[in-house]
C-alpha cells in the first residue's frame, strides 16, 4: 500500500540513547518501505552547527542516507541551525518554514507549528530574533565548546519559562490555524511542536478541514502514516536500547 511518514519532535540527544535506538530502528524497518519521509522539526534536542561532528549526528545522517527513500526536513524551534552541510550528508532535502505538497491528490500544508502558537508572545519574539541571519551568522563563529555552553543555558531558561506558562498559551491559535489554512488554500494541515497527538475536524467557510499533530518520542515515538485513503497516528515502543 502506498504511504507517505511524518514523524517530529524526537529531540534527539545523547542523554536518551533508548530515543536514539528507536529512531534507528525505524528509520532500518519502516522507513524504506515508504514512499517518503518527512521530519518536521524538533529532530534534534538542539542543534548549534553543521561543524558538531558528534557521534549521534553522524549516526542520524547515515540513517537518512542510508533508508533509500526520499527524506524532507523542515526546522523547528530547537534545531533551526541545522543547514546545508548536514542535509548533504544526510541526503536530505530541506523545505521552508511552511510547505504545501501534494500527498495523494491532497494539497496539504506541512510545518513545525510553533508559528501557530501566536497567544505565546514571549516565545514568538525569542523566535524572530533567533532566526535573524546576521545572529546566527555570529553564533556559528564562536568556539565550539562555547557554543555547547550557550545551548546548555538556553535550554535552562526555556524549561523555566514553561513552567510560568499555561498549557492554553503553549498551544496554537485556533485564528491562526484557519488564516494559515485559508492563505494556503488547504484542507489538511499537519504540523509537530505541541506535543499533543490529535487529528482534529472542524468547518472552515463550510468546508470540512482537518489538522494533525504529531506526538513527541519522550515515552513512546508517534508516526503519522498518510495513504491515499487514510490518516493514522501510530505509536512505537521506545524498547531497550540496543
Amino acid at each position: 500500500m502506498p504511504h507517505t511518514l511524518f514523524i517530529a519532535d524526537l529531540h534527539l540527544s545523547a542523554g536518551r540513547p533508548d530515543i536514539t535506538a528507536a529512531f534507528l530502528r525505524f528509520m532500518a524497518e519502516e522507513a524504506p518501505k515508504a514512499d517518503a519521509l518527512y521530519v518536521l522539526g524538533d529532530l534534534f534536542e538542539f542543534s548549534i552547527g553543521d561543524d558538531e561532528q558528534s557521534p549521534l549526528n553522524r549516526r542520524v545522517a547515515s540513517a537518512f542516507r542510508d533508508c533509500g527513500v526520499p527524506v524532507f526536513f523542515i526546522h523547528g524551534n530547537r534545531d533551526f541551525m541545522v543547514g546545508r552541510r548536514f542535509a548533504r550528508e544526510a541526503g536530505l532535502t530541506l523545505l521552508p518554514e511552511h510547505q504545501v505538497i501534494d500527498l495523494y491528490g491532497e494539497p496539504t500544508l506541512i510545518m513545525h507549528g510553533d508559528t501557530l502558537c501566536t497567544d505565546d508572545a514571549g516565545y514568538q519574539r525569542y523566535r524572530r530574533i533567533t532566526r535573524l541571519g546576521w545572529l546566527q551568522w555570529l553564533f556559528l563563529r564562536l568556539p565550539l565548546k562555547k557554543r555547547l555552553g550557550i545551548a546548555d543555558g538556553i535550554r535552562g531558561k526555556s524549561a523555566e519559562a514553561k513552567q510560568d506558562k499555561s498549557i492554553t498559551i503553549m498551544d496554537v491559535n485556533q485564528g491562526e490555524v484557519a488564516r494559515q489554512m485559508r492563505k494556503a488554500g488547504v484542507r489538511r494541515l499537519i504540523h509537530g511542536h505541541t506535543h499533543r497527538p490529535a487529528i482534529h475536524r472542524f468547518d472552515l467557510h463550510g468546508q470540512p478541514v482537518q489538522r494533525i499533530v504529531l506526538g513527541d518520542w519522550y515515552t513512546q515515538g508517534s508516526v503519522l502514516v498518510v495513504t491515499p485513503e487514510t490518516e493514522t497516528l501510530q505509536g512505537l515502543s521506545l524498547g531497550e536500547n540496543r
